[in-house]
């Protein structure tokens, strides 16, 4: 059945891969082949830019819609559709003309219920909403209202009028639709782990809302087991642990997963703040050398990270500048000074992780499990197309674009396993890994990705009539460019 699906207008590319995953968590494709990309049927509204909010959806049941707007972050709600139009005149008939037999149970003397009013693009008084919801008399309600916790819940949505200076994607003509809620989602846990109220935070600390979406990327749900191999100060992992993962994870800084900053202020505090099961471990381990014994296999559900490229903090693996360039040999650390020792280490460039990353949750996850992270990409001009890592053993289902400057934006990967890993797998994503190295930008090699983020963009792409640089010439809308 086709729901409307309202969206939050935020993260735009990241909500329709959010609603798939969540239908695939749901069981929506469970009769499809396990290697065939599982999608949904999309539609837009009539006269409706792309990045409208406003978005068909077709869904088994209404159990499954309201399952998927109950959980996920960036939908406002599902909705029955009962009519739509330009006009209210057009939107009265078009709601008697929805049928009968789907209207009349929510309809009838027993139930309560609630209409409710919301705008996209315009703002409307609290007497153009009574006069709106005023209008509606010819539909038979014979229910009572509640407004506090009614059964059905009906809503108008009305968009602004075309033309409008609003910095919202453009709509052809303003249209109106009203439909019963199935389900909406709960906004409430963002405030309740938002970063300031932290007690343990980092300075790559994972924003919550992020690092709730990327959870849901991972479907991590009861049952599964989630590693983040960079887990930091946990923000991944809380996410995780929220839906009822089984979480594990490993930093190389010792002093991040062991000591905190006191015993009342570390990963752990974390975690008992919003009363979350504890993780099953912490590690110290190097995602460059990884602590497993050669036969594990197979042990994650979901691999979740955020990998440092640079921005915000370099990567490190252990060796030290000495040993890695060969001026030293390897050493044992003596009895008397392994309690407190630090290992030294050395920096570690983003190919080189990301190679690892993926070989790592090639041999660790499950068939079909999730690997879910960011990449980061700075782009030369506003032609040139990123480059994504390949590996024989997945394939790229998502790729959910955040932009946070000019020339900078980082891409949440959604990544699932869909071949079991051999030897021969693992020469050929090694060939992969030399053939992306060679063709890829300099600064992914070298890591000076912080200095290619923050230099000035080239002068012959800053000139303009009016002096003003590039990118105020490129037309955008509000939190997007087009």
């Amino acid at each position: 059945m086709w729901y409307l699906c309202v969206f939050y207008h935020r993260l735009l590319d990241y909500r329709k891969p959010e609603v798939e995953s969540l239908a695939e968590l749901f069981g929506v494709f469970d009769d499809y082949p396990t290697d065939q990309q599982h999608s949904l049927e999309w539609k837009l509204p009539q006269y409706h830019h792309p990045d409208s909010p406003f978005h068909f959806v077709n869904l088994p049941s209404e159990d499954i819609a309201r399952s998927i707007a109950n959980r996920s972050i960036l939908v406002k709600g599902l909705y029955e559709l009962w009519g739509e139009g330009n006009s209210y005149e057009e939107l009265e008939e078009s709601i008697k003309g929805y049928p009968e037999e789907r209207k009349l149970p929510y309809l009838n003397s027993d139930s309560t219920f609630r209409i409710s009013m919301d705008t996209f693009g315009k703002v409307m008084s609290f007497t153009e909403q009574n006069e709106r919801i005023r209008g509606l008399s010819y539909i038979p309600f014979k229910g009572r209202v509640n407004l506090k916790n009614p059964e059905h819940n009906f809503w108008i949505m009305e968009t602004d009028d075309y033309g409008s200076n609003n910095g919202l994607p453009p709509v052809v003509k303003k249209r109106i639709f009203f439909g019963r809620e199935v389900g909406a989602a709960d906004r409430k846990l963002l405030p309740t782990y938002e970063l300031k109220s932290r007690n343990y935070l980092g300075p790559t600390a994972m924003d919550a809302e992020v690092a709730f979406l990327m959870a849901n990327q991972a479907k991590a749900t009861h049952g599964k087991l989630v590693y983040d191999p960079f887990v930091g100060t946990g923000s991944i992992l809380i996410a995780a642990a929220h839906y009822g993962a089984m979480t594990m994870g490993a930093d190389i800084d010792i002093r991040v997963v062991r000591d905190g900053r006191g015993p009342d202020c570390n990963v752990w505090s974390n975690f008992k703040q919003y009363g979350l099961p504890m993780p099953i471990s912490l590690l110290r381990a190097d995602n460059n050398l990884p602590p497993w014994r050669p036969g594990l296999f197979e042990m994650f559900d979901a691999i979740i990270c955020d990998p440092p490229y640079g921005v915000r903090a370099g990567g490190r693996k252990s060796g030290g500048r000495k040993l890695l360039k060969g001026i030293v040999g390897p050493y044992i650390v003596p009895e008397e000074k392994r309690t407190n020792h630090i290992p030294s280490t050395g920096a570690y460039s983003l190919v080189e992780c990301v190679h690892d990353l993926l070989d790592l949750a090639a041999k660790m996850l499950v068939m079909d499990g999730r690997l879910v992270y960011f990449y980061p990409v700075v782009r030369e001009d506003d032609s040139s197309s990123p480059s994504f890592p390949e590996h024989p053993c997945f394939k790229l289902i998502a790729s959910c674009e955040q932009i946070l400057s000019f020339r900078y934006s980082r891409v949440l990967l959604t990544m699932v396993k869909i071949k079991p890993y051999t030897e021969d797998i693992a020469e050929s994503a090694r060939l992969k890994h030399m053939d992306f190295k060679e063709n890829h930008l300099k600064w992914l090699e070298e890591g000076n990705l912080h200095s290619a983020v923050f230099s000035p963009a080239d002068s012959n792409s800053s000139a303009g009539d009016d002096g003003k640089c590039g990118k105020e010439l490129k037309p955008k809308y509000r939190g997007k460019y087009v």
